[in-house]
């Protein structure tokens, strides 16, 4: 394959350039490309790369447990490769058109894994040793911190960033380029469905469920508009319309990327490489937090103002 028609197989490969950070396009996504391609001559299923990439996650974690540097670069090597195979699995299933919601549901599963081992690891790590500055341990205050970061901070900055990314999506590329799904929708799916012959379909429905309801909770204004948009246009929502929030979001996407992967893993490895991996909640609970406050203030207030122009015509 030539290097044009190997930069145009992962340009098209991407969700859209609108919601790809550098760090992906330059890094991250030729790497997956490439992983992709090789698991595509190999036949292997998106959903078996996505297996993959919780084992390596895993992996990592069980590495940052031990303090020595050596076992923290093979951990930082390893969650590397789970992002890389993250990406291959996305890239994978849009080459091949097995792109499934089963697939959009473990691949978020998948994460959730890789940093809940990691946070155990670190809480494990330093339960017995000496809070800086204080001639304490950490004890269950590691363990607090971490569960307030995770569950808190990190889920709830992660979930609307996906949902931020997809609203964009839907209005640059429409329903079928964007996976913006909504509870309702989700629970109608759920109870048309017996539990026999569809236990662990249903359980995932379920969460899924749960989770399209908690990023619908923290976008009240978005709600209204996208439901105003929806009786007034159906799925053939003016091409103006479209353009006009695109503009508006755009500058926004910086934010969802920000708040997804990439910054949080390197806020992770330099507070492991110097030492001080509680250091990683911190920044989580205060930066992280911070701009997903900001970019959720200033999303609620684009939807206002689309809300406002758009039911008065």
């Amino acid at each position: 394959m030539g290097e044009d028609n190997k930069k145009k197989g992962i340009e098209a490969s991407f969700k859209s350039m609108d919601t790809e950070e550098f760090l992906d396009i330059y890094f991250n996504r030729p790497i997956g490309y490439a992983w992709a391609m090789f698991f595509k001559k190999l036949k292997v299923h998106p959903n078996v790369v996505t297996i993959l990439s919780i084992f390596l996650g895993v992996g990592a974690g069980i590495m940052f447990y031990y303090p020595d540097m050596k076992h923290t670069l093979i951990g930082i090597f390893l969650l590397m490769w789970a992002n890389h195979y993250d990406s291959a699995d996305g890239q994978l299933a849009r080459m091949t058109g097995q792109k499934t919601r089963w697939g959009r549901m473990l691949d978020g599963f998948a994460g959730d894994i890789w940093f809940f081992s990691i946070y155990v690891a670190i809480c494990l790590r330093l339960t017995n040793q000496p809070i800086p500055f204080l001639n304490i341990n950490w004890g269950i205050y590691i363990w607090i911190l971490a569960a307030f970061s995770g569950t808190i901070c990190h889920s709830k900055q992660c979930t609307l960033a996906d949902y931020y990314r997809n609203i964009h999506l839907y209005f640059l590329k429409g329903k079928a380029g964007s996976e913006l799904d909504n509870f309702k929708q989700q629970r109608e799916i759920f109870y048309s469905l017996p539990w026999k012959g569809n236990f662990w379909w249903k359980a995932f429905l379920y969460f899924y469920g749960n989770y399209t309801r908690q990023q619908e909770s923290m976008t009240p204004n978005f709600q209204k508009f996208y439901a105003l948009v929806r009786t007034k246009y159906g799925e053939e929502i003016p091409q103006d319309l479209r353009d006009e929030f695109r503009k508006a979001s755009l500058p926004l996407m910086k934010y969802t990327n920000i708040l997804t992967f990439n910054t949080r893993a390197i806020a992770l490895y330099v507070s492991l490489l110097i030492g001080e991996p509680w250091l990683y909640f911190v920044f989580e609970v205060v930066v992280m937090t911070s701009l997903f406050v900001y970019m959720r203030h200033k999303h609620e207030a684009i939807s206002a103002y689309f809300y406002k122009k758009y039911s008065a015509e």
